[in-house]
């Protein structure tokens, strides 16, 4: 299995857990799953939140996704071969008591695969973050990798799949075997959690099952994905608002099917259904818990 862009120099590969890359959650000590089931038990037996990040970024449970995120992590783009890359699942990242959450289809190989922080490194991230940042949801305007400062205001943001997919597909059975990752995160978050934007179809099919097995009642039948789709959840103690986004992938962007107008309005919904206040423009906002 070879990566796009042909050999490149310094295959050093992925970070190994503990040696220093910045925000790495986990240790040498970290228990790695190899399989579906251990996927399972080691999701459900996490203590807290810190120990579930931890276990998701060693994961090893999907043989083809292992092997592409690897390959890639050693030959690069030659654009990064001086760099390194992480190699690894990308955990979730933000704040540890969200009001938002936003849920995204995968890493890309040589955007969160080589800066150890979903949607960052790569064009789909430079959208979204510039967008985050004028709702008032994160602290800077770009996201460069883990280590730089840049923060989540009010929100989390995960993947459905934690490993680089081959042309950004997983399948249907990478997505399964990973669901219980999720589903514990949603889980440890479901107390302050009110807004969940997905950005695209994947994430859109990805959650329901996942809410389901987090204990959320879903409607059936299931809401139909669209942009600025909205589905409104639970009771009046502990309503959630799930809202779809069309993902802001280059193509997306290039085309015009999404704009930053479009992103803008999704996360100020978001933000009004979870009650956070402020609105377009409001920067990082005074009123957060990141």
């Amino acid at each position: 299995m070879t990566a796009p862009d042909g050999p490149a120099a310094a295959p050093d590969g992925p970070a190994r857990p503990g040696t220093g890359w910045p925000d790495d959650p986990a240790t040498p000590d970290t228990p790695v799953a190899q399989d579906p089931a251990q996927v399972r038990t080691l999701a459900a037996s996490a203590g807290h939140l810190a120990e579930l990040v931890a276990r998701e970024s060693v994961c090893r449970a999907c043989p083809r996704l292992v092997a592409w995120r690897e390959e890639v992590a050693r030959v690069k783009r030659r654009a990064h071969a001086a760099e390194p890359y992480w190699g690894r699942p990308i955990a979730g990242w933000g704040s540890d008591q969200p009001r938002i959450l936003i849920l995204g289809l995968a890493p890309a190989a040589h955007g969160g695969n080589r800066t150890g922080r979903v949607f960052t490194g790569d064009r789909s991230g430079d959208v979204l973050f510039a967008s985050l940042y004028r709702c008032g949801l994160a602290t800077q305007p770009t996201s460069i990798r883990a280590g730089d400062g840049q923060r989540l205001l009010h929100t989390r943001m995960v993947a459905a799949v934690r490993c680089a997919p081959p042309a950004n597909k997983p399948t249907v059975a990478e997505r399964d075997t990973c669901q219980p990752w999720l589903a514990e995160e949603i889980r440890f978050l479901a107390g302050g959690l009110r807004a969940i934007v997905c950005l695209g179809a994947f994430a859109w099919q990805a959650l329901w099952p996942v809410l389901g097995a987090a204990g959320v009642t879903v409607p059936r039948p299931r809401p139909a994905f669209g942009h600025g789709a909205e589905a409104r959840l639970g009771g009046p103690d502990r309503p959630l608002t799930v809202i779809g986004c069309y993902h802001p992938s280059q193509q997306n962007t290039f085309t015009g099917r999404v704009t930053a107008g479009m992103l803008d309005t999704v996360f100020l919904q978001a933000r009004s259904a979870a009650g956070v206040k402020g609105g377009r423009g409001a920067g990082p906002s005074s009123d957060y818990s990141a």
